[in-house]
């Protein structure tokens, strides 16, 4: 198969034997594409190592041969997000989500909008927590494992003063009143889920409340190996000095 012009999103870049790259790429007619960048690595800088940047947007040309399609050109197609501190690892995550997640070739058309969209709000470096829920939610429902953010699993409206736990399987079930504190904090609130499902920023406490439930169907389709996006903000969380 060969791809001509293709527009592309550079997902992540190795190094591979002396002179070459092994790249992932989001494409947006055949999905995740591992490539093979020949020749780019060595003691001269070899004008396509700037295009194969993480989150670079580019446009190439290649051939498939078995499992990975060799590159041939790439240029890239405007200026990569020059990321730091919080956004630098939004970023890490994004891309490692489409990395664990996404099938190698595979068309994926609406993951490919919604990662276009949270990179653009990467680039703004605001409103981070509020973009990874939408891309959290747009890349659940672009692989087929999305859920109702306006009913509960059984079909019932979402209660906006009630909270809710997210089994992947089945979608929203509300928490009873009379569990424990801990399921309840844990939990989506009906606020939050609704306006995740009217895409309309949320309250702060809602759109906190949106992040674990939401990690908890992530890491049922990730099974056991978690992220490494994860553990990294874990441990600069724990590094983090605390008021008082």
């Amino acid at each position: 198969m060969r791809l001509s012009a293709e527009p592309a999103f550079v997902l992540h870049a190795r190094p591979w034997r002396e002179t070459s790259l092994l790249v992932e790429v989001l494409t947006a007619l055949h999905g995740r594409i591992g490539l093979v960048a020949r020749g780019v690595q060595g003691s001269k800088r070899h004008p396509l190592r700037a295009a194969l940047q993480p989150l670079q947007y580019i446009r190439l040309d290649a051939v498939q041969q078995g499992e990975l399609a060799r590159l041939h050109t790439a240029e890239a197609l405007d200026a990569a997000p020059r990321l730091s501190g919080d956004a630098m690892l939004a970023g890490f995550y994004v891309n490692e989500l489409v990395l664990r997640l996404a099938p190698r070739n595979d068309p994926q058309p609406e993951l490919f909008a919604a990662y276009a969209d949270v990179r653009e709000h990467l680039r703004e470096g605001q409103g981070l927590a509020w973009a990874l829920r939408r891309y959290e939610r747009d890349l659940l429902d672009a692989l087929g494992f999305g859920f109702s953010g306006d009913c509960d699993g059984d079909g019932a409206p979402i209660d906006p003063a009630a909270r809710y736990w997210l089994d992947p399987e089945h979608g929203p079930r509300r928490v009873l009143s009379d569990r424990g504190h801990g399921e309840r904090r844990n939990a989506a609130t009906g606020r939050g889920l609704l306006a995740l499902a009217a895409d309309a920023a949320p309250e702060m406490e809602d759109l906190a409340s949106l992040r674990l439930p939401l990690r908890g169907v992530l890491s049922h389709y990730l099974g056991a190996r978690g992220l490494k996006s994860w553990e990294l903000i874990g441990e600069l969380q724990r590094m983090r000095p605390r008021d008082g």
